[in-house]
């Protein structure tokens, strides 16, 4: 029998969301720890999906389960659920994984409970291993509870399929092979009036829609330390001259000093730049483990014993409103001598 391994393809007008190609590289990691015809396959719902079902085989789908119609053309609740659970009570999958975001928490949500199947949400580690009482390995979803100070392993022991969210940059994306092969198999799920119970009059954006902290290459963020909310424009200042964005910890989203898509941490954005620079941050638990998988972690704090140093790449005891504004006059210097 074949243990099928699914990952939900997020996408927005065709354009797949980079968490999608992430879960492909655990799932295949997954598949291959059960080492018994265990294989890796994607679902897409949505419409003209023929270029992004290519690209999902690309990065390692054996076989892209596609959805196409223009019903499905922007993501509504009902029918995407109904397309999403019709297809895994067809092929029984034993484990699918859904992003973390806005759409697949909603999504995911709606399809365990449409299947009757348990859900263990924003995982931060995933792994498939022997379970009491079980003559088969299981998912073992682990995620932080209680603030981040208990870590909890779920197992999903007598339903299936076994189903998980995932936070977007918790784990890397799946290499990209040009030249793979896969299959792409079309499914048909009939559209009634009764699924589309509600209709899309017009998109809304706002400020917030343009803070991607997930996939930002830099990231300078900003905590209690600061003192105030007048304090991040600071914290900008840099981070503008380093082509980065602004971040935060949770106590001043609590505070009121700055809005919540800013904030890194367990209860805000998991993320992974290739610089992360925490000022006034004290280095919470539940801090950390949204950051610490940084490439390079610049930590500026007073107090020598703050426990974000223990994760720094590289520490500066001191004052923040000394010596950021000595980076910044430093960098400026730079940028002057470079262009002559």
């Amino acid at each position: 029998m074949t243990r099928r391994f699914w990952v939900y393809i997020e996408q927005e007008d065709g354009k797949a969301h980079p968490v999608a190609w992430e879960l492909l590289g655990v799932a295949r990691r997954l598949a291959d720890e059960v080492n018994d015809n265990a294989v890796v396959e994607g679902i897409l719902v949505g419409h003209n999906m023929e270029e992004l079902a290519k690209e999902a085989i690309e990065y390692g789908a054996q076989t892209v389960y596609v959805v196409d119609d223009p019903a499905f053309k922007n993501y509504l609740n009902k029918p995407y659920t109904t397309a999403l659970t019709a297809l895994v009570k067809k092929y029984d999958p034993e484990v699918l994984l859904v992003g973390a975001t806005t759409l697949g928490r909603d999504l995911a949500g709606a399809v365990a409970t449409s299947i009757g199947t348990g859900l263990t949400a924003d995982t931060t580690h995933l792994a498939m291993g022997e379970v009491k009482g079980s003559d088969k390995k299981l998912l073992l979803a682990t995620r932080p509870a209680f603030g981040g100070n208990v870590i909890a392993t779920i197992v999903c022991r007598d339903y299936s399929p076994q189903m998980a969210t995932v936070r977007p940059r918790v784990f890397t994306s799946a290499p990209r092979q040009t030249d793979a092969k896969g299959e792409v198999v079309r499914e048909i799920i009939p559209i009634t009036p009764e699924m589309i119970n509600a209709e899309i009059l017009e998109f809304i954006t706002n400020d917030a829609s343009s803070v991607k902290l997930e996939y930002a290459d830099i990231i300078v963020s900003g905590g209690r330390g600061l003192g105030g909310a007048k304090g991040f424009a600071l914290i900008k200042e840099l981070a503008d001259e380093l082509g980065g964005v602004v971040g935060s910890s949770r106590a001043c989203v609590d505070a009121g000093w700055i809005k919540y898509d800013h904030q890194v941490g367990q209860t805000g954005k998991t993320v992974r730049p290739k610089l992360y620079i925490a000022a006034g941050i004290s280095g919470a638990i539940q801090h950390k483990v949204g950051m610490q998988e940084s490439d390079f972690i610049l930590a500026i704090n007073r107090d020598p014993n703050a426990p974000i140093f223990d994760v720094a790449t590289m520490s500066i005891v001191g004052d923040l409103y000394e010596v950021i504004p000595a980076m910044i006059k430093q960098i400026r210097a730079l940028k002057e001598a470079q262009h002559g």
